[in-house]
Formats: C-alpha cells, structure tokens, sequence
C-alpha cells in the first residue's frame, strides 16, 4: 500500500434508523418526560415554557439546575456511562443505572432516589404529547433500552446542537436557547418576529390547549431534529413557521432534497442527507437558512432589524 494512502475517519454524524430503535425510543422518551416534570413542578414559568426543555452536553442531556427553596440539584442523562445522575449542591449525588427496565420501576426509584436526597417532589403521571396515556408509575409495557442505539442518538443530537447554535447567532431578535423538549422529543431553536400571533388551536394529545395557544403567542419561524416516529418513520430536520404565511408550503427552499409534508405541516430534510453529504455542516445551514428566509420574506418580518450584520 502507498505511504500517501489515507484512514477513513468515521464520520461524527451516526447513521440512526427510526425501525432499529423504536422500542428504546419509546422507553427513554417516557423516562425524560418524568425527569422533565421534575424540573417543569420546581421551575418559574418562562414564556413559550422555555423552562421545562433539557440541554445537550458532553454526556447527554441535562435539565441544568434546578432549585427547591434555597437548594440546588440537577438531574443528568449520561449517554456514556449510561446512568442517571441526580447531584446538589452539598455534593451530595445518586445514580440510576440506564438498562432495559419498566417505566413504571424507572419511576419509583428515581423518587426514592430523590427522598434519599431529602428532595420531596411529585408530578404528574400522566404523558404529554403521547396519545398513549398510561401513567408513568403504571406502565410496565415500555421496558427496551439499547445502549448503541442511544449513544447514536445523543451523538446525532451533538451535532444538530452545534450546528443550531452556530445558525442562532445569526440572529440579532428573540430568540430562544437551542433545547430539547422532552414532550414532543426534539431538539429546537425558535426566531421570533416580534409580533404577535393568532390563537394557537391547540389539540396536542395530552397537552392543554392554553400550553400551545402561550407556545405561539408570538409569529415564529422555527426549526429543529427529530428522530421520527409513526407519521414520518425516520430522523428528519424540520422546519415551520406559526402563523404560516402564504405560500411558505411551495417556497423553494435548499438543499433540493428538502420538501414540505402536509401530514405534519413543516418541511422535512432527511437526516440522512445531511449526514451523507459532502459537507454536513453547510447543507444543513442551507436548509436552516432557506426556511426562515421563506418565513421572514413572506412574512413581511423587518429583517434588517433582526439579523447579524458582518
């Protein structure tokens, strides 16, 4: 073999098929509703409840902290280690292990970790965003955890996390922090007109309508990951504007595999073809860039007074 043969590097973003993970999917997006009704009961409401969403870090996710009276804690998916980490501020810290295990034994020892740590709390039980309904302390159905298919995910979730916040510097109005929602399981950022919005309709399963209606108070353009599910079975980047301005549906928008589905409203971008493209990083801005162009031009938005100029 010549010397000036080269190692293929393993590309950094993951191939991830919705089918090979389902049942993980389903298990671990239960598990983050519970962490995530922890800090949404012991959080001050933040508009466009910005206070409930997890963070992408070096490990995993993270609700950052959260208080409870004059105590600090946090609570940690870690993706590498596979545990889950509950920590305060006296240093004090407990761990679950992250494997195949029911929803409902998820529940009942993450809240007698919690009394351990002397932190009384209670949430709802109930999902959000799930047509399923089954209490979390109830469900002994949802019991997969496969540790490669969520490190694929977590690493799929570090790049779109970089990738978005590079795009959110871009802009100069409100704008919100690139997080994950753990209700509809997706990573999000969201540019704001500055005006305000028609009446949201609501009807999102498990969801009250006043959530929704407060979520889209204001004209939005908005984009993010997700890694699929029964109406689009497979990892897609999206993007959306509220209220949709007309002809935002057929606006051209780049790169050419991206397309508007009328199932769920938004315009889709295959994950894979970002991660199969020359250049990840710049197809996905494309698609980024494109769709709130379309947005904020047939939205009449003041550009000018939103963006970063160099």
């Amino acid at each position: 073999m010549s010397n000036s043969a080269t190692h293929l590097q393993p590309s950094p973003w993951p191939a991830l098929a919705y089918d090979e993970w389902r049942d993980t999917y389903a298990t671990l997006h239960r598990w983050t509703q519970i962490v995530g009704k922890i800090r949404l009961v012991q959080t001050p409401w933040v508009n466009h409840s910005w206070h409930v969403p997890f963070y992408v870090t070096a490990r995993g996710l993270t609700t950052s902290p959260i208080a409870q009276a004059s105590r600090i804690f946090e609570i940690e998916f870690d993706f590498v280690d596979h545990q889950l980490r509950i920590k305060t501020a006296e240093g004090r810290t407990e761990t679950l292990r992250l494997a195949p295990r029911a929803v409902a034994d998820f529940y009942q020892e993450l809240f007698a970790r919690l009394q351990t740590l002397g932190l009384d709390i209670s949430i709802r039980t109930t999902p959000s965003e799930i047509p399923d309904a089954t209490p979390f302390d109830r469900d002994w159905t949802h019991a997969a955890y496969d540790e490669e298919q969520v490190t694929r995910f977590w690493h799929a979730l570090v790049q779109a996390d970089r990738v978005f916040k590079a795009f959110r510097s871009r802009f100069i109005g409100k704008c919100s922090p690139v997080h994950f929602f753990w209700g509809s399981f997706d990573l999000a950022v969201t540019r704001f007109s500055g005006r305000r919005a028609p009446p949201h309709q609501g009807g999102v399963p498990n969801l009250p309508d006043w959530v929704a209606r407060e979520a889209y108070s204001h004209e939005v353009s908005s984009c993010g990951f997700w890694p699929g599910g029964e109406a689009i079975p497979y990892p897609v980047f999206y993007a959306y504007a509220y209220p949709e301005p007309q002809g935002f549906k057929t606006a051209p928008l780049r790169p050419a595999a991206a397309r508007y589905d009328t199932t769920v409203g938004e315009f889709i971008l295959p994950y894979d073809q970002v991660r199969q493209a020359a250049s990840p990083d710049a197809t996905l801005l494309e698609f980024l860039q494109s769709s709130y162009e379309a947005a904020a031009d047939l939205g009449r938005w003041d550009r000018p007074a939103l963006e970063q100029r160099e």
